[in-house]
This record gives C-alpha cells, structure tokens and sequence, in this order.
C-alpha cells in the first residue's frame, strides 16, 4: 500500500482513467492506453508544464496533504476518569464542564494579553479574510495576518523599495479592530522579502500593530514562494519594487521575444529566509525597540536541527510564541507534492519539538511559549495535541478549517440575502435570526453593532464556539477543569507506531500501573 496519494485529485483538478487500477509505486493508472487524453496529473503536465506543479485556482480555494501519514492523531484515543477532581472542588454542582477554564494567554510577561480559548487562527491573506480576522476577534483569540500582503496591493505606496502606505494592510488590521473587545490581538507576519520592504517597520509605527511574526520560509510551509506574473509591464514593476522576477523583464532580449508572443512566462520568486542566530536575536530586539509589544516566530517542519536552532534562539531573544506547522495542513500556496511529501507529519513533530523543550529546560533555559499548527479542526484533535505536548504545548492553531466555516457562515448569509434559504439549514428557520444560533450570544456582547457583523465571521465564531464546548466536555471527562491540568496520560496510544513515537502508556500498561 502506497501512502501518497495518486496522480488524480482535486487539489490538481485531475483524474485517473481508471481508478480502480492503480499503480501504487508511480500513482499512475496501471494500464496507460496510446488513445488517452490525459485527464490525470501527467496529461496536466504535458499540456501545461511547471503550471502544474501547483494546486488548481489556489486564489479561490485552499487545499491539504492528501498524503495518508502511517501516524496521526486518530492512533490516539482520549482517556476519562471516575474519580475526583482537579481545578475544581470534587462537588457535582461546580464541577462541570461550562465551569471548565479555557482562558489563556498570548504573549510573555507584562506583554502577556488574555485570551479566550487556546487556540490561535494562523496567518491567511487571501479568500474570505474579512470574515476570518473579524471572527477571530468576535472569539477573543489571536489571528495573523499572511505573508507577502503588499504585492497584492493596489494602492501600495513605496519610497524606493521600502513600504510607506498599504491600505490593504490597514484594511487587513481594521478588520480585526472593528470587533475587537479585548482579549487576543491580530499579528502581522512577514516573510523574507516583507523584511526587505520593511513592512513591520510600516505596520508597527504607522498603523500601531502590537503583534508581530517572523516567517521561516515562503509559502505554506517553507519553499519559496512563486507567482506567475503574465504581464510584462507589471514584471517590470515588481522588479524595480525589489522581487526577485524571472526571466529579467528589462532585459532587452526578453522584452523583444515577449512582443513577439515567445519565451518563457514570468515568475515573481520569493527569496528564501537567510537568517543566522545572531541575526534573528537583533531583529527581535530591533522590532521591539520600535514599538512592538509581541513577536513571534513561524516555522515549518523543517530538519530537526534546524528546529533546535529556532527555538534555542527563541529562548535567548525571549520570543512570545513559536508556532509550528506540521507536514499535513497547509492553504494551497505550495506545490502539491512538496505538500505532501516534505516534512515531519504533525503527531512525530509535536514529539521531537516536546524532547528539544525538555532539552532547553534541563539547560536551564527560559521556554518559548509553543503553539502546534497542522491539520487540526475538531475538539478531539485539539485536545490530544495539547496532551501530547503537555506541559510544553500551549496554543493549537486551527488554520483551515476556520476559514472553512468563514467560508461557510458568507455562503449562507449571501443565500439567505437572495431569498433562498438552504435546504441543509432549512430545518433551523429561514432568516439570519434563526439560522445563526450565536448570534444571540453576539448581541448580548455588542449590542446593536452586532446587526453589522458578517455571517461569515458569525460563521468563525460558531465553529470556534464549538470547539471551545466540545474542548470543555473532553476536560470534564477527565475530571480536569483548567488547561494547566491537561497532562500525556489523558490519551491512550492504540498502535504499537504510536506507543514507540510517542512513549505514552498502553491500556496494557495503565492496567499494570493499578
């Protein structure tokens, strides 16, 4: 049985002749016929070349490893107890799962803000991020703002190669604002070209952003970046802005082969991050010294090595979290294989990350705090990532599905605008009232203001409203009615693959312990 996934899929707008006969090894159709037009990945590729090398339409849709890791969370089922209670008096009236304590912080010291849920909405700037920075603030957690927002920017204002106006930035940042009521923040990431551009310079000291993050790498994880740009003109542009574009638009042999419809297409490319130690320890300082309260770090699942690296530096430059992606997740900017091929899967990262903590404690070191990112988006996941990094794991980043139910929550509201109510939700009612069950819980909150708020964002609230209760229910089962109490043995591994991972003790070995 292969792992990978075959060379027809959605993600690539594709698919095999025949299916049900599948070569394993290549992902090819067993039998390729001299007459086939080629609807699979390879016919893709023979019509359209390097284009195919990335997901289909990733401006209007967004995408995840189809790749069936032999390790994921479901090898894990949650514990429960009988007995007593922890965080709460042991008294059958209190100790129940509403009263469950979810609140927690993001952030260090007396930068530290208080947030609602343990969960951080992890950086997007694209599809529906109106609703998804506005949800995040109707849900008093933390959310980013993506990479590379100002090439997206027609109004973006430079001097020379360095960012003075972005009112797209600014509108990214309002969204948050406008419903925000305390708890979390919004955060802007940069990645390494946004370094040169100084965009958290522009963000932190003309719009007064407080949070800021930097990226390890381009893209969803950690290739470069790469967009094709079809216009000579607007290559030209990005060039003089400072992007790496390719072949150079302002090389005569170029521009003259373009007027005549030939050579390649052009290609904006994201440079890859080179960072050193000492020169991360500066920044951080640097960005603080400017007026910015939080910053954070964002890596992928890179070598192992290279992770130590990034969180012993953490720690030296007292970082304010350090979220970290596992192979699995993702948005839909990378190539497809690189999507599911590259990286160390979410269950066996969250286990090296946890051994390379222990490490910094025994040292010595102050901890950075940790948020893990990577396919998560129920509460069952949530609460096994937080028990398989306990105590080290504080934050869970649900990525995706967020912006599923953003996606979801303005779909409903546009149908209901034009009179059709959908026939799944029709049981619910036939109004905005009726259909949205929270949004009574938002206007005891905002009052009259919450008439204005988007479906979509009521749509993040909702599903993070829901996870929040189904975290809280898991809790109670374990009798564990604050986070700190969430500790390795509330899951239980159910393969040997995940016992030897992971270290965590058997049914088999529970029983022995009794």
């Amino acid at each position: 049985m292969s792992y990978s996934s075959s060379l027809g899929t959605g993600v690539t707008n594709t698919r095999l002749r025949s299916p049900a006969h599948l070569a394993d090894v290549s992902g090819m159709c067993a039998a390729c016929t001299a007459d086939c037009a080629g609807p699979c990945e390879i016919g893709l590729s023979a019509v359209r070349g390097p284009e195919a090398l990335l997901p289909f339409a990733a401006d209007i849709n967004q995408f995840a490893s189809e790749k069936r890791y032999p390790l994921d969370f479901s090898h894990f089922n949650i514990n429960g107890r009988v007995f007593g209670s922890e965080g709460l008096p042991a008294d059958a009236d209190q100790a129940t799962y509403p009263n469950a304590d979810i609140g927690a912080s993001f952030g260090l010291g007396d930068s530290a803000v208080p947030i609602d849920a343990p969960f951080i909405l992890p950086a997007m700037a694209k599809l529906a991020w109106r609703e998804y920075f506005a949800g995040a603030a109707l849900a008093g957690v933390p959310v980013v703002i993506g990479e590379d927002v100002i090439a997206k920017d027609p109004g973006l204002v430079m001097d020379g190669r360095r960012v003075v106006g972005s009112p797209l930035v600014a509108e990214m940042v309002e969204a948050f604002r406008r419903y925000h009521r305390g708890p979390g923040d919004v955060v802007l990431q940069a990645n390494y070209d946004d370094e040169l551009h100084r965009v958290l310079e522009f963000a932190v000291t003309r719009l007064g952003v407080k949070s800021v993050e930097l990226k390890f790498g381009q893209a969803a994880k950690g290739i470069q970046g790469m967009g094709r740009v079809p216009d000579i003109e607007q290559a030209s542009r990005f060039k003089r802005l400072g992007w790496l574009v390719l072949p150079d638009p302002d090389d005569p042999a170029v521009r003259a082969a373009y007027e005549r419809g030939v050579g390649p297409v052009f290609e904006k490319i994201g440079r890859l991050p080179m960072w050193t130690p000492e020169s991360l320890v500066r920044r951080v300082a640097e960005l603080r010294a400017m007026g910015a309260r939080r910053v954070c770090f964002k890596t992928g699942p890179f070598d192992p090595r290279d992770l130590a690296t990034i969180l012993r530096v953490a720690s030296e430059a007292g970082v304010d979290l350090v979220t970290i992606d596992g192979a699995g997740g993702g948005t839909g900017h990378s190539p497809v294989k690189m999507m599911n091929e590259w990286g160390i899967p979410t269950v066996t990262l969250e286990c090296v990350v946890r051994s390379i903590l222990e490490r910094l404690k025994r040292d010595g070191k102050p901890l950075p705090p940790v948020a893990m990112a990577g396919g998560f988006a129920t509460e069952d996941q949530v609460y096994k990532g937080l028990a398989l990094g306990s105590p080290y794991v504080g934050l869970i980043a649900l990525g995706r599905a967020s912006m599923a139910a953003a996606f979801a929550g303005r779909n409903v509201g546009e149908s209901l605008k034009k009179g059709v109510v959908p026939k799944e939700y029709a049981r619910f009612g036939s109004s905005v009232e009726e259909l949205f069950a929270d949004l009574r819980v938002l206007k005891s909150r905002y009052g009259d203001d919450a008439a204005g708020i988007p479906t979509g964002a009521i749509g993040v609230f909702s599903y993070l409203h829901r996870v929040a209760d189904g975290l809280r229910m898991l809790m109670a089962l374990n009798r564990k009615f604050a986070l700190r109490y969430i500790a390795r043995d509330d899951i239980v591994p159910l393969t040997d693959e995940a016992a030897r991972a992971t270290g965590l003790a058997t049914y088999e070995d529970l029983l022995d312990r009794a």
